[in-house]
Order: structure tokens, then C-alpha cells, then sequence
């Protein structure tokens, strides 16, 4: 357990973190109000499949094109954390537009698209300031461990605020009242951004000056592709990206318009992977830092892929509750994992460039895929009756074709442990030594 007392701090950087955690848990209420929320929201206002598709690739769109520029006006301005602040300011007035536009009865589908783009923009282009801060307040043999336990903490709390918020929605919408409960739930999580914010202003910042041998545009870094491991690595998670935002954004209409779904039901569904990813993500933390986050990319990728297929003959909802079980205990081994790598990878000089330029591949990526899901979802033959089953298949091809085509041309970057493949399964789950196999890593 990580140090959570100001009192008990002993430096600047102590307790920095522990402000970091401050915000972190007014960010993550902010996040269970609003992220699973926006698609239901304009579902009521209206949207068909073609409006859900924009509402998730053009924010992506936006945030990547803006962050090419998020490196720069870091290393202009000369603070990360001002930089944070700013553009979490910005964030807070997008979001807290939404419920005022609703009160002044002006909302609708376009407006909203517009004002979550600004929202996720502005959060966005903070990022790559705020990965380089925290990495340069962590040290680098706690990071596995540490941002695990940070995302397994943040993760209940984001769970939940989506509960919370879900009876608020039900109960406007048997209320007949559904736009009134949007309206408070985007209210709060903008009050829950500010305080988040108030906490972003108090943290301390290490020195980082980059010279002018650190910097690289973003064409230098796509001709080095060929040669760059990191390039690799950015354009497989970007590939991976692609073939998931072909299908995900649509997996909300189909859920609450084809399966009429309840609002609590659908939480539930969507909560489980992040549920699972509290409850594993310690642990793959400190199996990443024994054997390495490229081995435990390698190994969830697969499974990642094939959890799209599982909702082609899957409709009952406990069922579907088994599914994102498993793709909680995979994504939660890969999300974390493809973050440190880019610690490890990255001198202190360069991470907020290369965080920058990862971000940016993935948006372009994310907004080609849904806008391609979003156009054929209306073109493609129906499977088993339903065009979003066919985009599910598609989407699940193209993870299996990422997943077994471009990580293995990626390398670790720092010396590991060697475990095979059965260890690694039998470490996750904390089996003792049986069955003939040594375990090597116990905990």
C-alpha cells in the first residue's frame, strides 16, 4: 500500500503523489459520471448508429491532431503542471456547457458531438504533460507496481460513480424526466473536474529541460518505423486501436436498443471488464515488472481478440457478464503494460513527445475506425439478424490479424524474467506449485 497521509509525507515528492491521488479520485468520479454516459445521452436526443460512430471518432480525431502540438507548447510554456491545469480548466467549461445548454433547452445531437470533442480535447492534450510529470515522480522499478494499485483504486471509485449515476437516469427517465437526470449527472462531474484540478495545481514538478537533441516531429518518427522499436510498438497499439474502434462504440446501441437493455443492466455489463481489471491489475503490475510488458502484451492481445466473438451467439445478460470477464482480465494486463513500456522506452527528455505522438497515432487510428464502423454499419449484411453482429465479426478478424502480425517484432527494453506460457497463467492466479510445473513467480 502506497503512502495516502500529508502528515506522514517526507518530501516534495511524496506528496505530490499523494495529491496526485486527490485528484485522481475527483477525476475518476468525473469520468464514471460522463464516459459511459454520452452515447445514452444522445441516444435520447435522437441519434441513430451513423451520429454514435462521430460522437466517438471525432473527439479521437480532434485530441490526436491537437496533441501534435502538446509537446511544443510544453517546452515553450516550461511547466508541465501549468500546462495540465490549463487545459483541465478548458476541460471543465466544455463539460459544464452540456447541462447549461440543457437547462436553456438547446441541445442536441451536433452540439453535444461538439462539446464532448472540446471536452476530451482538452483533457487530452494535458495527457502527454501529465504522463511525463508522474513518470518523473515514480521510480521506475515501482511503476508496474504502482500505477496498477493507482488504477485498481481509481477503477472502484469510477465503478462507483456509474452506478450512482445509472439510478439517477432511471429514475428521471420513470420520471419522464431522462434529460433532467443528464443534465445532474454532467453537473456534478464538472464540480468533481474542478476539485481534480484544485489538487493538479498543488503538485510539485521535477526539472526536465529538453535540448534540441531531444526533439523529433511526428515524420521523423513514422520514417523510423522500420528501424525504431518504440515505432513498432506505437503502431501496433494504434493497429489494435483501429480494429477495436471498428465495433466498440456501437456495442452501447446495441445493448439499449436492440437487447432493451435497462440502464442498470447495461452498467452492470460495461462496469464488469473494469471491475476485473481492479481486481487483476496489481498483479499483472508485478508480473510486468518481473517478465516484462512486452510478454504480457503478447499474451493478452489474443484473448482481446477473441472476446468480440463471443457476443455473436451471446444475448442473456449474466452470460454476457462472463464475456466481459474475460476481456477485463485482458485489457486490464494490456493497457497497463503498452503504458509503462512507453515509461521504460522513453528518456525523461523525450516522454512527453513520444507520449504525444503514441496519443496521436492512436486517435488517427481510433477516429478511421469507428468512422469506417460507423459507415458500414448501415452497409454490411446482417448476421443472425443484426448488422452490429457483423461489425463485431469484423472487428474481431482484424484484432486476431494485429495481434499475431506485429508484436512479436517488438523487444523488451530492460532485463526480465523468462516464464513460459503455462507459468504465466498459473501466476495470475496465484495457483501454487503443482501439477508437475515450477512457478517462478509467487506472491
Amino acid at each position: 500500500m502506497f503512502q495516502l497521509s500529508l502528515r506522514k509525507a517526507k518530501n516534495v515528492v511524496e506528496r505530490s503523489l499523494i495529491y496526485s491521488i486527490y485528484d485522481g479520485i475527483f477525476g475518476s468520479c468525473m469520468a464514471g459520471f460522463t464516459m459511459e454516459y454520452f452515447t445514452p445521452f444522445i441516444l435520447v436526443l435522437g441519434a441513430g448508429p451513423r451520429e454514435v460512430g462521430l460522437l466517438a471518432a471525432i473527439p479521437s480525431l480532434a485530441a490526436a491532431l491537437l496533441q501534435l502540438f502538446s509537446a511544443d507548447v510544453t517546452e515553450r510554456v516550461g511547466s508541465r503542471r501549468l500546462v495540465v491545469t490549463s487545459f483541465i480548466t478548458l476541460q471543465v467549461i466544455a463539460l459544464a456547457c452540456i447541462p447549461l445548454l440543457i437547462w436553456a433547452k438547446l441541445i442536441s445531437t451536433p452540439l453535444t458531438i461538439l462539446l464532448v470533442t472540446l471536452f476530451g480535447t482538452f483533457g487530452a492534450f494535458a495527457a502527454p504533460a501529465w504522463g511525463s510529470l508522474m513518470s518523473d515522480l515514480v521510480p521506475p522499478e515501482k511503476r508496474g507496481e504502482y500505477f496498477g494499485w493507482r488504477a485498481r483504486l481509481f477503477g472502484f471509485i469510477t465503478i462507483a460513480a456509474m452506478f450512482g449515476a445509472s439510478f439517477v437516469i432511471s429514475f428521471a427517465k420513470k420520471q419522464d424526466m431522462a434529460l433532467l437526470g443528464f443534465s445532474i449527472i454532467f453537473s456534478c462531474a464538472a464540480i468533481f473536474r474542478t476539485v481534480s484540478r484544485y489538487f493538479l495545481g498543488k503538485m510539485y514538478e521535477p526539472p526536465c529541460k529538453p535540448t534540441h537533441e531531444d526533439y523529433f516531429n511526428l515524420v521523423d518518427f513514422l520514417k523510423r518505423v522500420r528501424v525504431s522499436n518504440f515505432a513498432r510498438f506505437v503502431l501496433f497499439v494504434a493497429s489494435m486501436t483501429f480494429a477495436v474502434s471498428f465495433c466498440s462504440p456501437f456495442f452501447a446501441v446495441y445493448m439499449l436498443n436492440d437487447l432493451h437493455f435497462s440502464y442498470q443492466t447495461y452498467i452492470i455489463i460495461v462496469s464488469t471488464p473494469t471491475i476485473i481489471t481492479l481486481l487483476m491489475i496489481t498483479r499483472w503490475g508485478r508480473l510486468a515488472d518481473k517478465i516484462g510488458t512486452i510478454r504480457v502484451i503478447r499474451w493478452t492481445s489474443g484473448l482481446i481478440a477473441a472476446a468480440p466473438f463471443f457476443w455473436l451467439f451471446i444475448k442473456n445478460p449474466v452470460l454476457l457478464v462472463l464475456v466481459q470477464i474475460l476481456g477485463g482480465f485482458a485489457w486490464s494486463g494490456f493497457s497497463l503494460s503498452a503504458s509503462n513500456f512507453i515509461f521504460d522506452a522513453c528518456s525523461p527528455a523525450k516522454r512527453t513527445r513520444c507520449i504525444a505522438y503514441f496519443n496521436v497515432l492512436n486517435g488517427v487510428f481510433l477516429f478511421f475506425g469507428a468512422s469506417l464502423g460507423g459507415y458500414f454499419s448501415t452497409k454490411v449484411p446482417a448476421l443472425f439478424g443484426n448488422k452490429f453482429l457483423m461489425l463485431f465479426l469484423i472487428s474481431s478478424i482484424l484484432r486476431f490479424l494485429v495481434a499475431y502480425a506485429i508484436p512479436f517484432r517488438v523487444k523488451e527494453v530492460r532485463q526480465v524474467e523468462t516464464i513460459s506460457n503455462t507459468d504465466l497463467f498459473f501466476s495470475m492466479l496465484k495457483f501454487k506449485v503443482f501439477f508437475g510445473f515450477d512457478r517462478k513467480l509467487k506472491y
